[in-house]
């Protein structure tokens, strides 16, 4: 659907779990949402295979199946949805304004739920083994690797979190760091060091991610960043914890957000601006999780619609 712009009672940016539940809520409520779905439809999950951690499904759903069905079900409920990006936005003077291409549209309420994007290493087949032994989330996908060798990227708090982690179901788990130091706290650093599971490739990058359509990922290539030497070193999965960019820059300068560029948030899911909320992993920089994002997509859908019974 393209409507070349309008006003909206209520506009949604963004279509994963966070975007998707808040415009049930609103659809539910009569507020006709219009849902930016934006240039990734259903958001991280749409890239991800098997989700078995989502309430109500106990023999798990493929991530795409998922928004596919919370999407039909606000669509039952009145939300419309446009397949475009928000490029810009202007909410000087108390009005929430939007820019897509060349059209304008405004809303009485918005919420942000264009989620977070996963840094990754630029490698060609990366991407290409996303969900068949790439992954960028050890709380979603660990329990996979039981009694298999993974390979860790990353060198901060959550790298060592997210190797602690994995280190409960794999085999052996290779952190690789590109430095002989990490960025980590000391005391995580000692935990990890002291896991009899985890070994540590000290001045290391993956230059290359080896697999095939039938197994998935079976290698990544090694390089020591001092001497060059390259190796070719066998893993079931590789792990991607070099963190999280938000996808805020659409709204910079228009809410409060923090230095890494998260929305700030209070009350709830009210932002720095009045009549806009934020909810997902634009705001969560901890939990990242389907579930927490869906619950605070209910969250910022009652909070918007208490906004709006208040402004009458």
């Amino acid at each position: 659907m393209r409507d070349g712009g309008g006003h909206y009672r209520q506009i949604i940016v963004g279509s994963g779990a966070a975007g998707l539940t808040a415009a049930i809520y609103s659809s539910r409520a009569g507020l006709e949402p219009l849902v930016f779905e934006g240039s990734q439809p259903g958001g991280q999950l749409s890239t991800t295979t098997e989700v078995e951690n989502f309430p109500g499904f106990e023999k798990g759903i493929l991530g795409p199946q998922l928004m596919d069905i919370m999407k039909k079900q606000a669509a039952r409920f009145g939300a419309r949805f446009v397949s475009r990006d928000v490029t810009g936005a202007d909410f000087a003077g108390g009005r929430l304004a939007l820019q897509a291409g060349e059209d304008s549209y405004s809303a009485d309420s918005l919420i942000v739920a264009t989620g977070a994007s996963p840094r990754m290493l630029g490698l060609e087949n990366e991407r290409k083994f996303i969900g068949r032994g790439v992954s960028t989330c050890a709380t979603c996908d660990a329990f996979f690797y039981r009694g298999r060798e993974v390979t860790v990227v990353g060198g901060g708090d959550s790298a060592m979190e997210e190797t602690s982690f994995i280190s409960k179901f794999a085999s052996e788990v290779t952190l690789v760091h590109r430095r002989h130091s990490f960025r980590a706290s000391q005391i995580m650093q000692d935990r990890l060091l002291a896991n009899p599971k985890v070994k540590v490739e000290w001045d290391t990058v993956v230059t290359d991610v080896l697999g095939d359509e039938k197994r998935g990922v079976y290698a990544v290539v090694f390089e020591n960043v001092k001497t060059g030497q390259k190796k070719e070193h066998p893993t079931d999965g590789l792990f991607l914890a070099i963190g999280h960019t938000p996808n805020s820059s659409a709204f910079a300068g228009q809410v409060q957000t923090d230095d890494a560029g998260y929305i700030v948030t209070h009350d709830g899911t009210a932002t720095s601006t009045a009549g806009v909320f934020a909810a997902g992993d634009v705001v969560d920089h901890r939990y990242r999780q389907a579930v927490t994002a869906a619950g605070m997509g209910c969250m910022a859908s009652l909070d918007a619609e208490k906004y709006l019974a208040a402004k009458g």
